[in-house]
């Protein structure tokens, strides 16, 4: 869900099975000639991260754009260090998401609409998620990248858009970013939803983070920590019922991605959350004008 702040080796999924905090680093990485286990390493960042969104949810601006720009840099510097690993795979997927923020925060606000700078906060997200899925040699297939069953998926995809939709308008009370429900309007409003912010995020969340955090703390883990990213992530409302619904909402699409590993399914899903939530609900209301 788009939010801005003002002023401001690839393995099948794992099973449960390999949720075991005891096993030594893969990378062979230490601190104060302590041995760190793969999930100790990971952590770091993860911890780092959710310290930066509460800093900025707080109001504390500097602090945390500081501390998302020194995220990626450690990550970057550490990594020197270690061989190539799931380990260091999932360090540079949770890179994007202070590199997510930091272009958020940073991108001026040069056009009219609003709804059209999510097209330049997103479009350049695309660069960096090139560059890990090539380095790591993803293939489409395990990006998620699949039709199947997609004819089936959509009706669910949009009564999932909808649920999320009521939930977090119920919450945030977002304002309509088109002006009005002619064709042409939910038509703009449906493909930068979809095809930038849906498409975008859930290949960061989902397709890179996610499928990484499974293989360092196991599918359940993987899971449940990839969602609190996603909910906290959303610090910028500046409402803990917020960050509370998007977090469930990520658990929900997240289950939904483990289930099917469906991109197109989960894309649309996330899509038409901000259909309903930024342009149908607020102008039709949340009987869409059916009752």
């Amino acid at each position: 869900m788009p939010e801005l702040l003002e002023d401001k080796e690839k393995d099948d999924p794992v099973d449960d099975s390999m949720e075991d905090s005891n096993i030594q680093s893969s990378v062979n990485f230490s601190v104060f000639n302590h041995p760190m286990k793969d999930w100790e390493i990971v952590a770091i960042p993860i911890f780092a991260i959710i310290v930066a969104e509460l800093l900025l949810y707080m109001g504390k601006l500097e602090a945390g754009i500081l501390l998302h720009v020194m995220i990626p840099l450690g990550i970057a510097i550490s990594t020197m260090w270690m061989r190539e690993s799931n380990v260091t795979f999932s360090l540079e997927a949770l890179a994007m998401l202070p590199i997510l923020r930091l272009v958020n925060i940073s991108m001026p606000v040069f056009v009219p609409t609003m709804l059209y700078l999510y097209v330049f906060i997103y479009f350049p997200l695309i660069i960096p998620v090139y560059f890990i899925v090539r380095h790591q040699k993803i293939s489409l297939k395990e990006l998620g990248f699949t039709l199947d069953h997609l004819y089936l998926y959509i009706p669910i995809a949009v009564v999932v858009g909808y649920m999320i939709g009521y939930g977090e308008h119920s919450i945030i009370h977002a304002g309509s970013l088109i002006p009005d429900t002619s064709a042409l309007s939910i038509f703009k409003l449906s493909f930068v939803m979809l095809f930038f912010v849906g498409l975008v995020e859930e290949l960061i969340f989902r397709s890179l983070l996610q499928t990484r955090l499974e293989t360092a703390f196991g599918m359940t883990k993987g899971l449940l920590i990839t969602s609190l990213l996603f909910g906290i992530m959303h610090s910028g409302y500046g409402q803990a019922y917020e960050l509370l619904m998007t977090g469930l909402a990520g658990l929900l699409m997240g289950y939904m991605f483990q289930k099917t590993r469906s991109l197109p399914f989960i894309a649309i899903s996330h899509g038409l959350v901000n259909v309903f939530l930024f342009g149908l609900i607020p102008l039709l209301g949340t009987g869409l004008g059916l009752f």
